[in-house]
């Protein structure tokens, strides 16, 4: 789900080494657009980390990825005509593409869109319950005790969706940044 196109997947393991170098996580790629101007798009984030900080990026951040896998596209030149790069935070209300974020974001609200029909029907919303042998689990909206698990395999499409709960949860995310931040900054002055 990292990736749509199997251009998008030979990107992704060319530029995920960068990424890891520079301290970051592709959560998704897409290299869009036709033959004339293309845009790729990449979503990259700081790992998340035990203490709730990470899962985030700034501007700089941002900026600095940019400027990693530039350098690689320059040299390697994997994509045919011109382009345009954009690298951006997956945002608070951030598609799951990784097994690991469905185990990272559990207790949170998504929607969940499979390649087949389960329970009959495609589309799901509901609690992340976590995972369980590679499978997704979710507590189904609106049925109490219900808990289904899909196989990762299965999913198309998934996002959190908008909540205060996950408001909460990004402000507590950035707090603890801007205070590693602020750590870091204070260590560097000492010296």
């Amino acid at each position: 789900m990292r990736g749509k196109t199997q251009e998008d997947r030979d990107l992704i393991e060319m530029l995920d080494p960068v990424a890891e170098a520079l301290g970051y996580e592709i959560v998704r790629l897409r290299l869009m657009g036709g033959a004339e101007q293309r845009r790729l798009q990449i979503m990259a984030e700081h790992p998340l980390q035990e203490d709730g900080s990470g899962g985030d990026m700034n501007v700089e951040d941002c900026a600095r990825l940019s400027r990693g896998v530039s350098e690689i596209l320059d040299a390697a030149d994997p994509i045919t005509g011109e382009y345009t790069l954009e690298v951006s935070s997956p945002g608070i209300d951030r598609p799951l593409t990784r097994l690991k974020d469905f185990e990272d974001y559990a207790g949170l609200e998504a929607r969940i869109e499979l390649d087949r029909v389960a329970e009959g029907r495609k589309r799901f919303k509901g609690e992340l319950a976590g995972v369980e042998d590679d499978q997704v689990g979710l507590n189904i909206e609106g049925e109490d005790d219900v808990t289904v698990y899909f196989p990762f395999a299965w999913i198309i499409d998934a996002k959190l969706v908008m909540t205060d709960t996950l408001m909460k949860r990004g402000a507590e995310q950035r707090a603890a940044r801007i205070k590693s931040d602020n750590e870091d900054l204070s260590e560097s002055e000492e010296d």
